[in-house]
């Protein structure tokens, strides 16, 4: 059987129907300096925690990769919300 993304109605994007891990991982010793797509584009529809440059980190459900940004569902600590990230303002990340 072929993978199916998770597409709902007319092509759009649906949310994980289930909650991130409820840890958070330990940031890799080695950081990049920019995020690359072709890297990225392999946590596509998976569970990924992004740390961004400012500090701040969260849980990512990635549905699309662009040339310059990464969309999908970023996890509120309450529900799954729609949203947009510039791969230049990520540190890191890691996918499960």
């Amino acid at each position: 059987m072929a993978f199916m993304p998770p597409f709902g109605p007319q092509g759009q994007q649906q949310a994980p129907t289930s909650p991130p891990p409820q840890y958070t991982p330990q940031l890799p010793a080695a950081s990049t300096f920019a995020v690359d797509p072709g890297v990225i584009s392999g946590c596509l529809f998976r569970n990924t925690y992004v740390w961004l440059n400012n500090g701040t980190g969260f849980w990512f459900y990635p549905v699309f990769v662009g040339r310059t940004s990464v969309a999908g569902f970023r996890w509120n600590g309450f529900f799954w919300m729609y949203s947009g990230v510039d791969l230049r303002q990520i540190r890191s990340f890691t996918c499960f």
